[in-house]
C-alpha cells in the first residue's frame, strides 16, 4: 500500500515528537539520579543508614568488603536486570539500566565529599526526602531505579496472593534488621527504618498528592495490546466497556482500570507507547474496595 506524502510527513512528525519526549524523559532521569546520589553519598551512607532496597544492601556490603557503595549498587542490580529483561523485555529495562548506571556512578563520584551532617535524625530526614523526590521524578519519566522493584514484580508472578506493599515491607525490614547486626547499633537501624517510612510517605505526595489511587478511562484502537501489557508488565487487570462514538457512530472499546499511585506513570507510558493519540481520562479514586484493595466488610470506616 502506497503511503502519501502527507502521511509520510505525519509519521516523521510523530517520530520526532516521540524522540523529543524520550529525550526529555532521560534528562529528568539524569537529574533524578544526581539527586538520589546526593541523598546516599552525603546523608545516608556516611551515617551508616541502610534504607532497604538495593541501596541498603550496597551500604551494608560496603562496610563488609570495603568496595565502594556505588559499585555495589550496580553489581547487585546486574542479575536483577538480567532477570527483568528475560521476563519483561528490553523496553522495560533500557531506561532502568540507564538510571542504575547513573546512580551508581554519581554515588561513587560524590562519596569523597563526606557527610553534610553527622546528626542521624537530620540525615534520615534529608536523605529520605531527597530519595523520595528523585524516585518520583524517575517514575514520572516512565522508568524505575531497578532493584527491589523488579524483584517484587518477579515474586508477584510466583506468589500472586501476597500483596505488593507487604512484599516491599518484608524486604526492607530484612535489610534494615541486617544493618543492625552489621553496624552493631540498634539506633542506626531504627533511623534507617525512619528513612524507609519518610521515603514511602513522601513519594506518594510527590507523585500524586494525597489521593488514594488513579482511575483510567482509555479509548484506543490498540485496546487489546494495551490491555495485554497491563496484565503482563503491571500485573493489574482491566475491564473493556463497549461504547460508540457520537460523531462517527463507530463502535469503541473503552479500557477501565484502577491502579495504585506508583504504577500510574508506568501505565501512562504504556498508553503513550502503544497509541499516542489515545483519548485518556485520569481521575482520582480515594476509596477502592475489592480484590487487591480494601475489603468493604472489614475496612470500611
Amino acid at each position: 500500500m502506497k503511503i502519501s506524502k502527507e502521511q509520510q510527513n505525519e509519521i516523521r512528525y510523530e517520530e520526532k515528537k516521540t524522540l523529543k519526549r524520550r529525550g526529555i524523559d532521560y534528562l529528568w532521569i539524569t537529574v533524578a539520579a544526581a539527586i538520589y546520589s546526593v541523598s546516599v553519598s552525603l546523608f545516608l551512607d556516611p551515617n551508616s543508614l541502610a534504607p532497604g532496597g538495593v541501596t541498603g544492601i550496597a551500604i551494608i556490603l560496603n562496610r563488609i568488603t570495603g568496595l565502594e557503595t556505588g559499585t555495589w549498587m550496580f553489581a547487585v542490580n546486574i542479575p536483577i536486570l538480567v532477570m527483568g529483561m528475560w521476563k519483561f523485555g528490553w523496553r522495560f529495562i533500557l531506561s532502568t539500566l540507564y538510571c542504575t548506571l547513573l546512580m551508581s556512578g554519581f554515588t561513587n563520584f560524590l562519596a569523597p565529599l563526606g557527610a553534610l551532617t553527622r546528626d542521624p535524625l537530620l540525615a534520615a530526614l534529608a536523605g529520605g526526602s531527597l530519595m523520595a523526590v528523585s524516585l518520583g521524578m524517575v517514575f514520572k519519566a516512565g522508568a524505575t531505579s531497578g532493584g527491589t522493584d523488579i524483584i517484587i514484580k518477579l515474586l508477584r508472578l510466583r506468589l500472586p496472593h501476597l500483596k505488593t506493599g507487604l512484599l516491599f515491607l518484608l524486604t526492607d525490614a530484612v535489610i534494615v534488621t541486617a544493618s543492625a547486626f552489621v553496624f552493631k547499633d540498634i539506633d542506626t537501624a531504627l533511623y534507617a527504618g525512619l528513612v524507609v517510612f519518610i521515603n514511602s510517605v513522601l513519594l506518594d505526595v510527590v507523585l500524586y498528592g494525597r489521593d488514594g489511587a488513579k482511575m483510567f478511562f482509555i479509548i484506543s484502537d490498540q485496546h487489546q495490546e494495551i490491555g495485554r501489557r497491563l496484565l503482563e508488565e503491571l500485573d493489574i487487570s482491566a475491564t473493556y466497556i463497549s461504547g460508540q462514538g457520537a460523531y462517527s457512530g463507530m463502535n469503541k472499546n473503552v479500557i477501565l482500570c484502577v491502579v495504585k499511585k506508583p504504577l500510574s506513570p508506568k501505565l501512562e507510558e504504556i498508553v503513550r507507547q502503544e497509541d499516542p493519540k489515545a483519548f485518556t481520562i485520569i481521575t482520582s479514586a480515594t476509596e477502592i474496595y475489592g480484590e487487591g484493595y480494601k475489603s468493604i466488610f472489614s475496612q470500611k470506616l
